[in-house]
C-alpha cells in the first residue's frame, strides 16, 4: 500500500497525531463532512470523533440538529464511521456530564445508525480510537486498491 496522507478537518480540536505510523502523513483541511478522511477521497471517506460527553451533548437540543446534518452529509460516503472515545459500558452507566439518561442516548445512536448508515463504534479511550481510525482509512485504502487491481486485470481500466 505504501505511503499515504491522512486529512484532519481544520476545526477538528483534539486531533490525532497519527505518529505511530511511519507510513502515514497526516495534513489540515477543511472536510465537508467528518474529522478524518484520506486524501483523494474526501468525499467518499469521513470519520467523525467522539469523545463521550460530547457525544452525549451531541444528541441533545441544538447539538442534534446539527450531528443529525453531519450524519447526512456522511451518509452519501462509501466509508463512514463515529468512533467513540469510551466503551459502551461506560454509556449504558451514564459515565457522562449530563442529565440524559443512558436509554435515551443510546437509543438516539441506533435510530442515527439506522437513519443515516453510519456506525457508531465504541473504541474504548482515545488510543483505542486513534488506532481504529487508523485502521479504517489504512484498509479502505487497501482494498480500493484491490479493487482497481482487479479491474485492470479484467481491463475495465
Amino acid at each position: 500500500m505504501g505511503d499515504f496522507t491522512i486529512i484532519t478537518d481544520s476545526r477538528e480540536q483534539a486531533p490525532y497525531s497519527f505518529d505511530k505510523w511511519p507510513d502515514v502523513t497526516t495534513t489540515t483541511a477543511g472536510l465537508h463532512a467528518g474529522d478524518y478522511s484520506l486524501a483523494g477521497f474526501e468525499s467518499q471517506v469521513g470519520i467523525e470523533r467522539k469523545e463521550l460527553n460530547d457525544l452525549v451533548a451531541c444528541l441533545m437540543g441544538d447539538n442534534r440538529a446539527r450531528f443529525e446534518r453531519e450524519l447526512a452529509k456522511l451518509r452519501a460516503y462509501e466509508m463512514k464511521a463515529v468512533v467513540i472515545e469510551a466503551n459502551l459500558q461506560d454509556l449504558a452507566r451514564g459515565r457522562y456530564q449530563s442529565q440524559m439518561k443512558p436509554k435515551s442516548a443510546i437509543q438516539s445512536i441506533t435510530a442515527f445508525h439506522i437513519r443515516y448508515g453510519v456506525p457508531f463504534l465504541f473504541c474504548g479511550d482515545r488510543r483505542g480510537s486513534e488506532y481504529m481510525t487508523f485502521s479504517l482509512l489504512s484498509k479502505y485504502l487497501y482494498e480500493i486498491q484491490k479493487r482497481y487491481d482487479m479491474a485492470r486485470k479484467i481491463g475495465a481500466v
